[in-house]
Protein backbone atom coordinates (compact mmCIF):
# COMPACT_ATOMS: atom_id res chain seq x y z
CA UNK A 1 0.00 0.00 0.00
CA UNK A 2 1.27 3.37 -0.88
CA UNK A 3 1.65 6.42 1.65
CA UNK A 4 1.14 9.93 1.02
CA UNK A 5 3.22 12.66 2.76
CA UNK A 6 2.14 15.94 2.05
CA UNK A 7 4.96 18.66 2.53
CA UNK A 8 3.33 22.25 2.68
CA UNK A 9 3.59 25.52 4.38
CA UNK A 10 2.07 28.58 5.03
CA UNK A 11 4.26 30.54 2.48
CA UNK A 12 6.82 30.56 -0.03
CA UNK A 13 10.44 29.99 0.43
CA UNK A 14 10.31 28.08 3.95
CA UNK A 15 11.77 24.75 2.85
CA UNK A 16 9.59 22.50 1.05
CA UNK A 17 11.52 21.68 -1.88
CA UNK A 18 14.54 20.93 0.68
CA UNK A 19 12.37 18.68 2.59
CA UNK A 20 11.07 16.50 0.07
CA UNK A 21 14.27 16.26 -1.62
CA UNK A 22 16.02 14.85 1.70
CA UNK A 23 13.34 13.26 2.89
CA UNK A 24 13.01 11.24 -0.28
CA UNK A 25 16.62 10.81 -0.81
CA UNK A 26 17.06 9.19 2.56
CA UNK A 27 14.05 6.82 1.88
CA UNK A 28 15.41 5.66 -1.45
CA UNK A 29 18.70 4.92 0.70
CA UNK A 30 16.48 3.11 2.72
CA UNK A 31 15.07 0.66 -0.06
CA UNK A 32 12.00 2.30 -0.83
CA UNK A 33 10.87 3.19 -3.91
CA UNK A 34 9.58 6.88 -3.73
CA UNK A 35 7.21 9.24 -6.37
CA UNK A 36 6.64 12.94 -6.44
CA UNK A 37 3.59 15.30 -7.38
CA UNK A 38 2.74 18.46 -6.85
CA UNK A 39 -0.73 18.89 -7.05
CA UNK A 40 -0.98 22.43 -7.58
CA UNK A 41 1.71 24.81 -8.95
CA UNK A 42 1.37 28.84 -8.69
CA UNK A 43 3.37 29.35 -11.67
CA UNK A 44 4.71 27.24 -14.46
CA UNK A 45 6.73 27.64 -17.37
CA UNK A 46 7.25 25.82 -21.26
CA UNK A 47 9.33 22.31 -20.54
CA UNK A 48 9.70 20.62 -23.82
CA UNK A 49 6.24 21.37 -24.77
CA UNK A 50 4.32 20.80 -21.52
CA UNK A 51 3.51 23.76 -19.03
CA UNK A 52 5.03 22.01 -16.00
CA UNK A 53 6.73 23.62 -12.31
CA UNK A 54 10.16 24.09 -12.27
CA UNK A 55 10.53 22.22 -8.68
CA UNK A 56 8.54 18.88 -10.49
CA UNK A 57 11.01 18.89 -13.47
CA UNK A 58 13.91 19.01 -10.76
CA UNK A 59 12.23 16.71 -8.67
CA UNK A 60 12.03 13.88 -11.84
CA UNK A 61 15.90 14.99 -12.59
CA UNK A 62 16.91 13.86 -9.17
CA UNK A 63 14.99 11.15 -8.24
CA UNK A 64 15.37 9.65 -11.88
CA UNK A 65 11.34 9.25 -12.25
CA UNK A 66 9.67 8.36 -15.31
CA UNK A 67 6.14 9.52 -15.58
CA UNK A 68 5.57 12.25 -17.07
CA UNK A 69 5.58 15.95 -16.49
CA UNK A 70 1.99 16.22 -17.19
CA UNK A 71 1.30 13.81 -14.43
CA UNK A 72 3.91 15.42 -11.83
CA UNK A 73 2.76 18.57 -12.04
CA UNK A 74 -0.65 18.44 -13.05
CA UNK A 75 -2.20 21.64 -12.20
CA UNK A 76 -0.32 25.16 -13.19
CA UNK A 77 -2.66 28.01 -12.16
CA UNK A 78 -1.45 30.12 -15.02
CA UNK A 79 -3.53 33.36 -16.50
CA UNK A 80 -5.19 30.94 -18.98
CA UNK A 81 -6.64 28.71 -16.70
CA UNK A 82 -7.76 31.72 -14.17
CA UNK A 83 -9.54 33.10 -17.37
CA UNK A 84 -11.04 29.84 -18.36
CA UNK A 85 -12.29 28.83 -14.83
CA UNK A 86 -14.05 32.81 -14.42
CA UNK A 87 -15.53 32.49 -17.63
CA UNK A 88 -17.22 28.82 -16.61
CA UNK A 89 -15.71 26.99 -19.62
CA UNK A 90 -14.33 24.53 -17.14
CA UNK A 91 -15.33 23.12 -13.78
CA UNK A 92 -13.54 23.01 -10.64
CA UNK A 93 -14.47 19.01 -10.46
CA UNK A 94 -12.34 18.38 -13.85
CA UNK A 95 -9.03 19.87 -11.92
CA UNK A 96 -10.11 17.83 -8.48
CA UNK A 97 -10.20 14.76 -11.31
CA UNK A 98 -7.26 15.18 -12.92
CA UNK A 99 -5.14 15.24 -9.79
CA UNK A 100 -6.59 12.12 -8.68
CA UNK A 101 -6.01 10.76 -11.75
CA UNK A 102 -2.39 11.79 -11.75
CA UNK A 103 -1.28 10.89 -8.50
CA UNK A 104 -2.76 7.19 -9.01
CA UNK A 105 -0.79 6.85 -11.87
CA UNK A 106 2.40 8.55 -10.18
CA UNK A 107 2.12 6.30 -7.04
CA UNK A 108 1.46 2.78 -8.69
CA UNK A 109 4.26 0.94 -7.78
CA UNK A 110 5.35 3.21 -5.12
CA UNK A 111 5.87 2.56 -1.29
CA UNK A 112 5.36 5.83 -0.44
CA UNK A 113 4.71 9.37 -2.73
CA UNK A 114 5.77 12.81 -1.39
CA UNK A 115 3.28 15.43 -2.64
CA UNK A 116 4.69 19.37 -2.59
CA UNK A 117 2.27 21.85 -1.46
CA UNK A 118 2.00 25.28 -3.73
CA UNK A 119 3.69 28.29 -2.25
CA UNK A 120 1.34 28.75 0.41
CA UNK A 121 -1.79 26.70 1.99
CA UNK A 122 -4.07 29.07 -0.15
CA UNK A 123 -2.52 28.71 -3.29
CA UNK A 124 -5.49 27.11 -5.72
CA UNK A 125 -8.19 28.12 -3.52
CA UNK A 126 -10.36 29.93 -6.18
CA UNK A 127 -10.45 25.91 -8.00
CA UNK A 128 -11.07 24.00 -4.63
CA UNK A 129 -7.11 23.46 -4.59
CA UNK A 130 -6.08 24.89 -1.53
CA UNK A 131 -3.96 22.05 0.59
CA UNK A 132 -7.39 21.73 2.82
CA UNK A 133 -8.84 20.45 -0.61
CA UNK A 134 -5.37 18.26 -1.63
CA UNK A 135 -5.85 16.69 2.00
CA UNK A 136 -9.78 16.34 1.96
CA UNK A 137 -8.94 14.41 -1.59
CA UNK A 138 -6.32 12.49 -1.49
CA UNK A 139 -6.15 11.55 2.41
CA UNK A 140 -2.10 12.31 3.03
CA UNK A 141 -0.32 12.23 5.86
CA UNK A 142 1.08 15.86 6.22
CA UNK A 143 4.09 17.01 7.44
CA UNK A 144 4.29 21.29 7.87
CA UNK A 145 7.47 22.93 7.28
CA UNK A 146 7.68 26.22 9.20
CA UNK A 147 10.14 28.84 8.36
CA UNK A 148 11.51 31.18 11.12
CA UNK A 149 10.31 34.89 10.62
CA UNK A 150 9.90 35.91 14.69
CA UNK A 151 9.56 34.13 18.19
CA UNK A 152 5.43 34.31 16.80
CA UNK A 153 6.17 31.49 13.85
CA UNK A 154 5.30 28.74 16.75
CA UNK A 155 1.39 29.81 16.29
CA UNK A 156 1.71 28.10 12.59
CA UNK A 157 1.34 24.75 13.51
CA UNK A 158 -1.67 25.66 16.06
CA UNK A 159 -3.38 27.53 13.12
CA UNK A 160 -2.98 24.81 10.63
CA UNK A 161 -4.11 21.99 12.47
CA UNK A 162 -7.09 23.53 13.33
CA UNK A 163 -7.75 23.17 9.26
CA UNK A 164 -6.38 20.01 8.59
CA UNK A 165 -6.95 18.39 11.64
CA UNK A 166 -5.71 14.82 12.36
CA UNK A 167 -3.74 14.21 8.60
CA UNK A 168 -1.18 17.08 10.15
CA UNK A 169 1.42 14.43 12.02
CA UNK A 170 4.28 17.16 12.54
CA UNK A 171 6.12 19.88 12.36
CA UNK A 172 9.82 21.18 11.32
CA UNK A 173 11.01 24.31 12.15
CA UNK A 174 13.34 25.70 9.34
CA UNK A 175 15.75 29.01 9.33
CA UNK A 176 16.03 29.17 12.91
CA UNK A 177 18.60 31.87 14.10
CA UNK A 178 21.17 30.13 16.02
CA UNK A 179 20.44 32.56 18.98
CA UNK A 180 17.05 31.40 19.26
CA UNK A 181 17.93 27.20 19.45
CA UNK A 182 18.31 27.01 22.79
CA UNK A 183 15.25 28.52 23.72
CA UNK A 184 13.45 26.02 20.79
CA UNK A 185 15.04 23.24 22.01
CA UNK A 186 14.15 24.17 26.31
CA UNK A 187 10.65 25.68 25.60
CA UNK A 188 9.31 25.58 22.31
CA UNK A 189 9.73 22.09 21.81
CA UNK A 190 8.27 20.84 24.75
CA UNK A 191 4.80 22.85 24.80
CA UNK A 192 4.46 22.04 20.97
CA UNK A 193 4.80 18.26 21.80
CA UNK A 194 2.40 18.50 25.05
CA UNK A 195 0.03 20.05 22.97
CA UNK A 196 -0.13 16.80 20.74
CA UNK A 197 1.78 18.06 17.87
CA UNK A 198 5.02 16.29 16.84
CA UNK A 199 8.34 18.59 16.52
CA UNK A 200 10.36 16.33 13.93
CA UNK A 201 13.00 18.75 13.82
CA UNK A 202 14.35 22.64 14.95
CA UNK A 203 16.90 23.17 11.90
CA UNK A 204 19.30 25.97 12.06
CA UNK A 205 19.56 29.01 9.98
CA UNK A 206 22.65 28.30 7.65
CA UNK A 207 23.34 30.97 4.98
CA UNK A 208 24.14 28.87 2.45
CA UNK A 209 20.25 27.88 1.86
CA UNK A 210 19.41 31.40 1.62
CA UNK A 211 22.31 32.37 -0.82
CA UNK A 212 21.86 32.92 -4.75
CA UNK A 213 23.79 32.24 -8.04
CA UNK A 214 25.75 34.69 -10.06
CA UNK A 215 23.47 33.69 -12.88
CA UNK A 216 20.47 34.88 -10.86
CA UNK A 217 22.27 38.15 -9.88
CA UNK A 218 23.02 38.59 -13.92
CA UNK A 219 19.11 37.74 -14.35
CA UNK A 220 17.94 40.29 -12.44
CA UNK A 221 19.95 42.95 -13.14
CA UNK A 222 19.23 42.53 -16.71
CA UNK A 223 23.58 42.10 -16.59
CA UNK A 224 25.93 40.85 -18.57
CA UNK A 225 28.34 37.91 -17.34
CA UNK A 226 31.46 39.28 -18.75
CA UNK A 227 34.09 36.63 -18.07
CA UNK A 228 34.28 33.35 -16.39
CA UNK A 229 30.35 32.47 -17.51
CA UNK A 230 30.76 28.97 -16.32
CA UNK A 231 31.23 30.40 -12.67
CA UNK A 232 27.31 31.16 -12.79
CA UNK A 233 26.27 28.10 -10.67
CA UNK A 234 28.35 29.82 -7.83
CA UNK A 235 26.55 30.98 -4.73
CA UNK A 236 26.56 34.27 -2.92
CA UNK A 237 26.05 35.01 0.20
CA UNK A 238 26.38 38.25 1.10
CA UNK A 239 26.16 41.70 -0.35
CA UNK A 240 28.62 44.55 0.10
CA UNK A 241 28.53 47.77 -1.61
CA UNK A 242 31.68 49.20 -2.47
CA UNK A 243 31.73 53.13 -2.10
CA UNK A 244 34.32 53.91 0.10
CA UNK A 245 38.08 55.51 -0.28
CA UNK A 246 40.48 52.94 -1.37
CA UNK A 247 42.61 53.10 2.15
CA UNK A 248 39.33 51.47 3.63
CA UNK A 249 38.34 48.97 0.95
CA UNK A 250 40.64 46.24 1.50
CA UNK A 251 39.56 45.62 5.54
CA UNK A 252 35.98 46.39 4.50
CA UNK A 253 35.76 43.44 2.13
CA UNK A 254 37.63 41.45 4.27
CA UNK A 255 34.54 41.00 6.92
CA UNK A 256 32.47 39.23 4.76
CA UNK A 257 33.02 35.75 2.79
CA UNK A 258 31.62 34.60 -0.43
CA UNK A 259 29.89 37.94 -1.18
CA UNK A 260 29.07 40.43 -4.33
CA UNK A 261 30.44 43.72 -4.13
CA UNK A 262 28.67 46.23 -6.51
CA UNK A 263 31.09 49.32 -7.23
CA UNK A 264 30.75 51.66 -10.50
CA UNK A 265 32.36 50.27 -13.38
CA UNK A 266 34.55 53.64 -12.94
CA UNK A 267 36.16 52.09 -9.76
CA UNK A 268 38.96 50.06 -10.95
CA UNK A 269 40.66 50.28 -7.29
CA UNK A 270 37.64 49.25 -5.15
CA UNK A 271 37.58 46.38 -8.31
CA UNK A 272 41.07 45.20 -7.44
CA UNK A 273 40.61 45.32 -3.57
CA UNK A 274 37.57 43.37 -3.91
CA UNK A 275 39.39 40.74 -5.92
CA UNK A 276 41.92 40.17 -3.26
CA UNK A 277 39.19 39.36 -0.83
CA UNK A 278 36.41 35.98 -0.94
CA UNK A 279 34.30 37.12 -4.09
CA UNK A 280 32.26 35.59 -6.01
CA UNK A 281 31.60 38.15 -8.28
CA UNK A 282 31.07 41.91 -9.02
CA UNK A 283 28.27 43.88 -10.44
CA UNK A 284 29.70 46.72 -12.06
CA UNK A 285 27.05 49.86 -12.49
CA UNK A 286 26.66 52.36 -14.25
CA UNK A 287 26.85 50.49 -17.64
CA UNK A 288 30.87 51.08 -17.43
CA UNK A 289 33.00 47.73 -18.61
CA UNK A 290 36.12 47.24 -16.98
CA UNK A 291 39.20 47.78 -17.51
CA UNK A 292 42.05 45.48 -19.21
CA UNK A 293 43.45 44.82 -16.14
CA UNK A 294 40.76 44.31 -14.32
CA UNK A 295 39.29 41.98 -16.37
CA UNK A 296 42.30 40.17 -16.72
CA UNK A 297 42.80 39.27 -12.81
CA UNK A 298 39.30 38.74 -12.88
CA UNK A 299 39.50 35.98 -15.53
CA UNK A 300 42.46 34.86 -13.53
CA UNK A 301 40.74 34.30 -10.46
CA UNK A 302 37.94 33.18 -11.83
CA UNK A 303 35.61 35.95 -10.45
CA UNK A 304 33.14 37.14 -12.73
CA UNK A 305 32.22 40.66 -13.32
CA UNK A 306 28.70 41.52 -14.45
CA UNK A 307 27.86 44.53 -16.00
CA UNK A 308 24.62 46.07 -15.81
CA UNK A 309 23.18 49.80 -16.54
CA UNK A 310 21.75 49.96 -13.27
CA UNK A 311 22.83 52.53 -10.80
CA UNK A 312 24.38 51.08 -7.60
CA UNK A 313 21.88 51.89 -5.41
CA UNK A 314 18.67 50.43 -7.77
CA UNK A 315 21.43 47.28 -8.20
CA UNK A 316 21.57 46.47 -4.52
CA UNK A 317 17.59 46.99 -4.07
CA UNK A 318 17.27 44.53 -6.98
CA UNK A 319 19.31 42.07 -5.61
CA UNK A 320 18.14 42.66 -1.97
CA UNK A 321 14.88 41.08 -3.19
CA UNK A 322 15.61 37.71 -4.51
CA UNK A 323 18.07 36.93 -1.44
CA UNK A 324 16.73 34.08 0.10
CA UNK A 325 13.88 33.31 -2.34
CA UNK A 326 15.90 31.27 -4.53
CA UNK A 327 14.70 27.63 -5.87
CA UNK A 328 16.59 25.05 -4.35
CA UNK A 329 18.27 23.60 -7.29
CA UNK A 330 21.95 23.52 -6.87
CA UNK A 331 23.85 20.64 -5.49
CA UNK A 332 25.68 22.60 -2.61
CA UNK A 333 21.80 23.58 -1.32
CA UNK A 334 21.04 19.98 -1.65
CA UNK A 335 24.12 18.77 -0.08
CA UNK A 336 23.77 20.94 3.10
CA UNK A 337 19.91 20.93 3.97
CA UNK A 338 20.67 16.94 3.89
CA UNK A 339 23.70 17.33 6.28
CA UNK A 340 21.13 19.70 8.76
CA UNK A 341 18.48 16.87 8.29
CA UNK A 342 21.23 13.96 9.68
CA UNK A 343 21.71 15.98 12.37
CA UNK A 344 18.51 18.08 14.14
CA UNK A 345 15.70 15.70 12.23
CA UNK A 346 14.36 12.89 13.45
CA UNK A 347 14.00 11.09 10.53
CA UNK A 348 13.13 7.51 13.02
CA UNK A 349 10.21 9.06 14.42
CA UNK A 350 8.72 10.21 10.92
CA UNK A 351 8.79 6.58 9.63
CA UNK A 352 7.10 5.63 12.15
CA UNK A 353 4.45 8.33 11.93
CA UNK A 354 4.14 7.18 7.94
CA UNK A 355 4.24 3.16 9.17
CA UNK A 356 7.47 1.99 7.65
Amino acid sequence: MTTALYVISIAPFSGKSATCVSVGSKLREDGYSIGYIKPVSPQGKDIGGVLADEDAQFMRQIFSLQEPLADISPVVLNPSLLTGLLSSRKGKEEYLSAIRAAYERVSEYKDVVIMEGAAGVMEGAILGLSAYDIVKLLNPKVLLVVRYTDDLSIEVPFMIRSVIGDNLIGVVFNAVPRGRLEWYQNEVVPFVQNQGMRVFGVLPLERVLLSISVAEIAEALNGEIMNNPEQGDELVENMMVGAMALDAALDYFRRRPNKVVFTGGDRPDIQLAALQTSTRCIVLTGGIPPSPLILAQAEDLGVPLIQTQEDTLTAVERVERIFGKSRFHQEKKVTKFQQLLEQHFDLTALYGQLDL
